[in-house]
C-alpha cells in the first residue's frame, strides 16, 4: 500500500498471483469499511516479544542491489503514463443506446489507434476465466473484420451516417459475441499456449504454426487493454507488454470514464498523451454520430 502526503492511496502488487477485478474487490471493501462509524475491537491475543532479525550483508549483496535498483531507475524513467478522467459521460450513455460499455470503448480504442497510424494493430483484452477452477484468463481479440470496417468507415466521406452506425453496431456486437465465447472458455489463444507449452515440456519440435510470421504479427499486442470496473472512483495501471505498444486499463463509472495509458519513452513511434487524445475524440465522434442518426430497426 502506497499512502502519499496529501491522504491519497493506492497499491502496487505483482500480477502472477491475481489479476485486476479481485484486487479491486479488496479496495472497494475497505473503502466501504473505512466509511463505518463504528469500531470493531478484536480479542487480546498474547504474542512472543519481537525479535531482531540480522541480515549479512555481504559486499557482493550490497553490490546487486545497487545494480538492481539502477537498473529499476532506467525501466522506471521509460515508462510514459497518461491517466485521463473522461468526463463527458460514462457508461450510461452506450447503455442508453443498446450498447456494452466495454465493446464501445474498445471501438473507440481502435479508432484511435486507427487514426494515429493509419492501420489496425493485434489488441488485447484479459477475458476472465473465473467461472472454472483455477481459471486466470483468456484474450478477447478486439481488433476484428467487423471493427476495421468501422474505423476505415468512420472518416470516410463517402459513407453516409447510418453506414456508420450500422458498421458500429456491427462491431460492438461481434465483440460482445467473442467476449462471450472467451469467458466460456473457448477462444484460441490460452489453447495454443498450452500446445505450445506441452510441446516444450515433451522436448518435441515446435509446431510450425508458432514459428510462422504470421503467428508472431497476432501475437504482437500494440494494445493490450483491460476493464477493470470498480466501486471506487480509481483506476489500475500496468505497462505495454511490447516495445512499440500502449497498455490501456480503464474503469468505466455511471457518468465518466477513468483511463490509465502506458507507453515508454524509449520508442518514439508511442505517446500515451497523443493517445489519451486521439482516444477523447473518438469516444466523443462515436457519441455524435450516434446521437445524430435514429436507430435502425435491424
Amino acid at each position: 500500500f502506497i499512502i502519499a502526503e496529501d491522504g491519497s492511496c493506492g497499491l502496487a502488487y505483482e500480477h502472477a498471483p491475481a489479476e485486476g477485478p479481485p484486487i479491486v474487490a479488496l479496495l472497494d471493501h475497505i473503502v466501504e469499511y473505512t466509511k463505518k462509524p463504528e469500531l470493531i475491537r478484536s480479542p487480546m491475543i498474547p504474542l512472543p516479544m519481537p525479535k531482531k532479525l540480522r541480515f549479512n550483508i555481504t559486499p557482493e549483496i550490497k553490490a546487486d542491489i545497487e545494480k538492481a535498483k539502477q537498473n529499476l531507475n532506467i525501466m522506471v524513467q521509460d515508462l510514459d503514463m497518461k491517466v485521463m478522467v473522461f468526463h463527458q459521460f460514462g457508461k450510461n450513455f452506450p447503455k442508453s443506446e443498446k450498447i456494452s460499455p466495454d465493446a464501445f470503448i474498445q471501438q473507440a480504442l481502435q479508432l484511435a489507434y486507427y487514426r494515429m497510424y493509419g492501420h489496425s494493430c493485434a489488441t488485447y483484452e484479459s477475458a476472465s476465466l473465473r467461472m472454472f477452477r483455477l481459471g486466470r484468463t483468456d484474450t478477447i481479440r478486439s481488433a476484428s473484420v467487423d471493427s476495421l470496417k468501422f474505423v476505415q468507415a468512420m472518416d470516410n466521406a463517402d459513407k453516409s451516417d447510418q453506414e456508420k452506425v450500422d458498421l458500429l453496431r456491427r462491431a460492438t456486437q461481434a465483440h460482445r459475441e467473442y467476449t462471450d465465447m472467451a469467458i466460456r472458455g473457448n477462444a484460441i489463444d490460452r489453447h495454443l499456449l498450452g500446445l505450445k507449452l506441452q510441446a516444450i515440456e515433451d522436448l518435441v519440435s515446435i509446431p510450425e504454426l508458432f514459428m510462422d510470421t504470421a503467428y508472431a504479427v497476432a501475437m504482437h499486442f500494440n494494445l493490450s487493454t483491460s476493464q477493470v470496473p470498480a466501486k471506487t472512483d480509481c483506476v489500475m495501471c500496468f505497462g505495454p507488454v511490447v516495445p512499440d505498444g500502449y497498455g490501456v486499463c480503464y474503469n468505466p463509472m455511471a457518468d465518466h470514464i477513468n483511463f490509465a495509458i502506458s507507453a515508454f519513452n524509449s520508442c518514439a513511434e508511442t505517446n500515451a498523451a497523443r493517445m489519451a487524445h486521439y482516444l477523447e475524440q473518438a469516444l466523443l465522434d462515436m457519441r455524435v454520430l450516434l446521437q445524430s442518426t435514429p436507430r435502425s430497426k435491424l
